[in-house]
Order: C-alpha cells, then structure tokens, then sequence
C-alpha cells in the first residue's frame, strides 16, 4: 500500500473524530495550578546555607508514611537512594521523558526527602514563588544566589497533618508534571 493510500485513509478515519481535546493532550504551558491556601501558622525556620534544613520540626510518623506511600505510587518514579547526603531520592524512571532538563538534581534524581520529612524539589519557578509565598516552601540558598541551574528549587515544609499533606502532594505532582511534562491530576 502505498504511503499516499495510508495517509488518505488516516484521514478519512478521522474526520469525525471530536475536537475536543483531553487534558493529557494539554501543554504544559496551558495547565492551570491549583491556586495554594496560605499555609496556617508561622513560616517554619531553617538553615540560611547548605546543608539546607528545617530548624525544630518533628515527623509526624501517619502522616510521613502516607506521604512516602503516595510519592512512591507516581507512574515512573522511584525510591532510590539521594544522589545528595544518605536522603531517599525521588528518581524518574528511564521510561519518562524529562523535559525541563535543568530540573533535576543529578541523573533522573528531581527532588529528595529529608530525614525529618521535609523534602527538596523543583517545581515550574513561577509555582515555586507561589508555594513560597503561600508559606509551604522556602527557596533553596542556591536559588536565591541566582546560580545557574537552580532556578525553582525549593524546600517543602514537613507536612504536620493530613490536611497539610494534601496541599503537599499538590506540589509534588506539579514538580512531577513540570519536570516530564505529565499532566498528572491527584484527588484532594
């Protein structure tokens, strides 16, 4: 059959398909965040250089597990051991595409969680102003120096309740969606 048949029947086949498009089809560029509620409570102290980490925060064992559990059922990402310190890395799987090559740490390495439940993570840069602002992250020293590289990076706080978690597994996901270019929803 020749190539001219094939593309004539594709679009035969096809004219009648529907227009509307899915939101999987969506660019990145298109999805709209879920707008973030202001984290209660006072912004959470940590370190002003590197090693980056929270000052005087407690793991709340339910909640930590639940978010471990959650991070780890994402399509394509992995536990493995942080490329940075003995953290637990969040690795993307060599069957996804990352597309926003300067967003991860090292390897297919994006983001790592923190012994005390905190995590580092890249997230879109305009999203990561918003979590900050929203009082759920801190920028990484790193990125407030403007290095090269570093731009979106951020601290997630240690989520204190479920309520918290939910608001973080948000910005997990569009961590996730930004650095591959998913379009990944999660229930609330």
């Amino acid at each position: 059959m020749s190539y001219l048949m094939i593309l004539t029947i594709l679009m035969v086949s096809c004219s009648n398909d529907s227009t509307d498009f899915d939101d999987d089809d969506m660019n990145l560029s298109e999805i709209q965040y879920t707008e973030l509620p202001v984290r209660p409570g006072p912004r959470i102290e940590t370190t002003q250089g590197v090693p980056h980490v929270q000052i005087g925060v407690e793991l709340v064992h339910d909640v930590h597990e639940e978010m471990v559990r959650r991070i780890y059922s994402i399509p394509g990402l992995e536990d493995r051991r942080s490329v940075i310190g003995s953290w637990r890395g969040m690795w993307l799987s060599d069957s996804l595409t990352i597309v926003a090559k300067d967003a991860v740490i090292d390897g297919r390495e994006y983001a790592h969680i923190h012994h005390d439940g905190s995590l580092h993570i890249f997230l879109e840069p305009e999203r990561a102003v918003e979590a900050v602002e929203a009082k759920w992250a801190i920028h990484h020293p790193f990125a407030l120096q403007n290095q090269e590289g570093w731009d979106g990076f951020v601290m997630l706080y240690t989520p204190q309740s479920f309520e918290e978690l939910a608001v973080t597994m948000q910005l997990i996901v569009d961590g996730y969606n930004y650095v591959t270019g998913q379009n990944l929803k999660i229930d609330r």
